[in-house]
């Protein structure tokens, strides 16, 4: 079961001007579930994305790399579950490109103006042929208020849609922002998650488009961890369609931080869901290091903490074991750390400080902490004022069985 996180409600999710969303049934890998997604969006949007950092990436990201950078506009976006299409070699790119053309012929563009994204079970090929026949079905139901549907039909080991919607105030217009996401298993992001979807109605400059993803990106989608693994389809896209009234053109604009700050909220819900749901996850937890020499040397440490199996098997068991994380502090790589500086808190809990152990801790107030559902893991490593925190969650003895039986 997710950890304190139910199915959104489809009232919350609200249409973005400018964008379509269509879905199908078409058997990519198993019949009578939801597993293809068509994403229409209006001519003059903004559209950037970032990708996996894994080298051994899926056709579909390849092919996106490709449209994107030829700066072309992009007028819809095709995902399928059930199928990563990674590990496919030729004619995997094929079976992708193949996919753009179909669609950007139904739709009345270019197939170099279509995104395809995939997620699934790597190295098998792609059902072209079931793919191109749901096509049809997926475009007769573009409507702007399919967000939860949309959000079902790309789900692998999910076992709760995930997305997010809010309507904020940027300058004199309301600006309307909704995402969904998919995720639980094979994250450790090195760019967004398996697979990310926001848009706005708000209009930015493709430029500074490109740079926001970005930025919102690795506030969100790059602090979370559920087992370490890097997928070979992570990919994380942003529209801005402009259709509010709202156009930002450079990062002078003094409405830039209430729109950076939105998409960032957003972008994080997303993000924690996908924690939240963790495969097999019990617990939820964030990592935050303090007094780090820099954001990246606070995020190297949190991360250590956060993908210790010992860590993480110790906060199911909620045995206050807490000598790991230490041990996992001082294995992050960071080599004049001062262990005499470090301070470690478990919630309102003081572990250890000067070195050692608090001479206030007690055992029984640590498995207090370590109970609750939801925890927080504070380090202060005493060397400067740069701050990271990092959501991740325990590691069960179900998620070993989700994996063992993930392709049957």
């Amino acid at each position: 079961m997710p950890v304190k996180l139910a199915a959104p409600d489809p009232a919350s999710l609200h249409p973005v001007a400018g964008v379509e969303l269509g879905w199908t049934e078409a058997g990519i890998r198993k019949a009578n579930r939801k597993d293809l997604v068509v994403i229409r969006i209006a001519p003059g949007a903004s559209v950037a994305g970032v990708f996996t950092q894994n080298r051994f990436c899926a056709a579909p990201v390849q092919v996106c790399r490709e449209q994107l950078a030829a700066g072309g506009e992009v007028r819809a976006l095709v995902i399928n579950t059930g199928c990563a299409n990674a590990g496919t070699g030729a004619t995997g790119l094929a079976a992708a490109r193949a996919t753009c053309a179909e669609l950007a012929r139904r739709l009345g563009c270019a197939s170099t103006q279509v995104l395809p994204f995939s997620t699934g079970v790597i190295m098998e090929p792609l059902p072209l042929e079931r793919l191109l026949a749901g096509l049809p079905a997926a475009i007769a139901r573009l409507a702007p208020d399919q967000w939860l549907a949309a959000a079902e039909s790309i789900m692998t080991t999910d076992t709760v849609p995930k997305a997010a919607s809010l309507r904020v105030d940027v300058g004199a217009a309301t600006v309307t922002i909704t995402g969904i996401a998919k995720g639980a298993g094979m994250i450790r992001p090195d760019m967004a998650t398996m697979l990310g979807f926001i848009a706005t109605d708000a209009g930015v400059a493709p430029s500074l488009w490109r740079r926001l993803v970005r930025q919102v990106a690795d506030s969100s989608f790059n602090r979370i961890t559920v087992d370490g693994d890097t997928s070979t389809n992570d990919s994380f896209v942003m529209i801005a369609t402009g259709r509010a009234g709202v156009r930002i053109e450079d990062d002078r604009d003094p409405r830039l931080p209430a729109l950076t700050d939105a998409l960032t909220r957003v972008a994080q819900q997303l993000a924690q869901a996908i924690v939240r749901d963790g495969e097999g996850a019990t617990k939820f937890i964030e990592i935050e290091v303090r007094e780090a020499r820099t954001p990246g040397e606070a995020a190297q440490v949190a991360y250590s903490v956060a993908h210790s199996p010992l860590v993480k098997t110790a906060f199911f068991a909620s045995d206050p074991n807490l000598g790991r994380i230490l041990a996992a502090v001082g294995k992050a790589g960071v080599a004049d750390l001062d262990q005499n500086r470090v301070q470690l808190w478990l919630g309102d809990v003081r572990v250890a400080r000067d070195g050692g152990r608090h001479p206030d801790y007690r055992e029984d107030d640590g498995q207090r902490v370590m109970k609750a559902d939801e925890i927080r893991v504070r380090v202060m490593l005493g060397r400067g004022d740069a701050v990271a925190t990092v959501w991740t969650c325990d590691l069960s003895h179900d998620y070993v069985s989700i994996n063992a039986d993930y392709r049957s």
